[in-house]
C-alpha cells in the first residue's frame, strides 16, 4: 500500500473526530459447562456403544477440522486412547475441505497449530488432498472421501456443532457438514458450494446421506460450546443416527450462541479477526452482519465496523475483512492471498476476501468509522468494542450507553469511564 511522504490528507480530515470515553461491561449468557471433558467423553462413548464397532487390528481414521475448538486436543487424545484400548490402530487426518490453503502441508500445519500432532496425540497424522469417489448423491453430486480415510477400515469424525454464518437450516456447522464437505477435501467442498449458498443445505444433506450410506463412517463425536467458548456438551453418535440427532444439537447450539445485546450501534470496533475464531474471521451471527444477500439479521444493527488486526494463528488468512468497513495497515500487511483466496474460490463467495478501507493506525480507523456512521453529532456516537467474537461477553461501550446497559439484567457495568490510550504510532495499547 503506498504511503505518502508528504502531508497526510487522511489524518487531517479525521483528526478532529472525537473518540468517546468508554466503560467496561460484561454481558451474561446461559453458562452450562463440563468440568471434566475426558470423563464425559468416556461416559458418552460407553453409553452410546459406538466403540463396539471398533474391531482389533483395524485402522481407524479420525477426522479433525480446522477451527479453534475448546478442549479439542484433550478430547481427541482421549478418543485416540479409547480406540487403542479396543485394539485398533488410529490415525488422524484433516477433514477441513479447502482450508490451510487447500494443500496437504497447509492442513497438517493447521492441525499442528491447534496442538494436534503425532507426538501430542499418540497417533500418526496423515494429510493429503487426494480424494476417492464414494458414489453419486440423489441430487447428482459426487460424495468424496479423503484418500487415506477411504482406505481405512473405519472413519470417526470429531466436530463442534454451531450455527453457520452463510446459510440457515436444521444442519449448519457440525458433523453432517464435515461428512459432506470436510471429509471430501477441496473437491468435496467445491462440489457442495458450486451452486451457491442458497443450495447449501440441500447439497449438504444429499452428499452427507450418500457418504453415510457407504458404511465407512462409524460414529461422530459432537461438541457444543456455551457463549463463553467453553465445552458444555459432548455426544457420541452412531453414524446411522447422525442425521437425526444433529437437528436437536443444532437447535441447542443456536440457543447458546453469544450476541451483542444492544439492538443498535453506530460503530463496533473488533480488535482481531481470524480463521481460528470463525470461518469468516468473526462470527457474523454475533454482530448481525453477513456477506451474502440471502442472510437476514435479527440484530444487532451496526452502521460501521472496523477490524484492527488479523490473529497470528490465521497466518495471513484475512477472510472476513471484506465484510468490514475499515481496517488498519497492520492487518493489511498480514493479508496473504495464498492463504485467503482458496477458501473464497472454493466457496464461490468472494465478498469476504475483499479489502475494506485501510487506515494507517487504530486511531484513524476508529475515527473513520465514527465519521462515516451518519449521525449529526459525533459526540453522541453509540460505540462498542470487543476483542473478538469468541469474547463477546466482554465489551467496552461509550458512556452514552451506560443507562441502557444498566436497564438490561444481562449487562453489568464493570468500570468507571476512561479514555482509550494510544501509543506513539496511534495504535491502542
Amino acid at each position: 500500500m503506498p504511503i505518502s511522504s508528504g502531508p497526510d490528507a487522511i489524518a487531517a480530515l479525521l483528526q478532529s473526530i472525537p473518540i468517546p470515553r468508554v466503560v467496561k461491561i460484561r454481558q451474561t449468557f446461559d453458562r452450562p459447562i463440563i468440568a471434566d471433558v475426558e470423563a464425559v467423553l468416556h461416559d458418552r462413548l460407553r453409553h452410546s456403544c459406538v466403540l463396539e464397532a471398533i474391531q482389533p487390528k483395524t485402522s481407524i481414521a479420525v477426522g479433525i477440522g480446522s477451527r479453534g475448538i475448546s478442549n479439542q486436543p484433550q478430547i481427541v487424545r482421549a478418543l485416540i486412547d479409547q480406540l487403542k484400548d479396543r485394539g485398533a490402530s488410529p490415525f488422524i487426518f484433516p477433514a477441513m475441505g479447502s482450508h490451510g490453503g487447500a494443500t496437504a502441508a497447509g492442513q497438517q500445519a493447521l492441525l499442528a497449530r491447534m496442538g494436534i500432532t503425532e507426538q501430542a496425540m499418540g497417533a500418526p497424522v496423515r494429510a493429503t488432498m487426494d480424494v476417492v469417489s464414494m458414489g453419486t448423491a440423489e441430487n447428482g453430486l459426487t460424495a468424496w472421501f479423503d484418500a487415506y480415510a477411504a482406505a481405512a477400515d473405519g472413519i470417526v469424525l470429531v466436530n463442534r456443532i454451531k450455527p453457520h454464518v452463510s446459510f440457515r437450516g436444521k444442519y449448519e456447522s457440525g458433523l453432517m457438514k464435515m461428512v459432506a464437505i470436510g471429509l471430501g477435501k477441496q473437491k468435496g467442498a467445491e462440489a457442495c458450494h458450486q451452486l451457491g449458498m442458497e443450495r447449501m443445505l440441500d447439497n449438504l444433506v444429499a452428499m452427507g446421506r450418500r457418504a453415510l450410506s457407504t458404511g465407512k463412517i462409524l460414529f461422530g463425536v459432537a461438541l457444543l460450546e456455551n457463549a463463553y467458548h467453553e465445552t458444555c456438551r459432548i455426544e457420541a453418535i452412531p453414524a446411522h443416527r447422525i442425521e437425526e440427532e444433529e437437528i436437536a444439537l443444532q437447535a441447542e447450539a443456536k440457543r447458546l450462541e453469544p450476541r451483542i445485546l444492544f439492538k443498535r450501534l453506530d460503530v463496533l470496533i473488533i480488535d482481531e479477526i481470524g480463521k481460528n475464531i470463525s470461518g469468516t474471521g468473526f462470527d457474523n451471527n454475533v454482530v448481525g452482519r453477513y456477506h451474502l444477500p440471502h442472510m437476514t439479521s435479527d440484530g444487532p444493527f451496526i452502521t460501521r465496523i472496523a477490524g484492527l488486526d488479523i490473529t497470528e494463528a490465521s497466518h495471513g488468512n484475512g477472510n472476513g475483512l471484506g465484510i468490514l468497513d475499515f481496517t488498519t495497515l497492520r492487518a493489511y500487511r498480514k493479508f496473504d492471498f495464498e492463504e485467503t483466496y482458496p477458501n473464497s474460490l472454493t466457496s464461490t463467495v468472494p465478498a469476504s476476501a475483499k479489502i475494506p478501507m485501510v487506515l494507517k493506525t487504530d486511531r484513524l480507523a476508529i475515527q473513520a468509522a465514527i465519521k462515516t456512521c451518519n449521525i449529526a453529532d459525533f459526540r453522541n456516537v453509540r460505540l462498542g468494542r470487543i476483542q473478538n467474537t469468541l469474547e463477546a461477553h466482554r465489551m467496552e461501550i461509550s458512556e452514552n450507553l451506560i443507562t441502557e446497559a444498566r436497564a438490561n439484567p444481562k449487562m453489568e457495568i464493570r468500570s468507571d469511564a476512561y479514555e482509550w490510550e494510544f501509543n506513539s504510532e496511534g495504535n491502542l495499547w
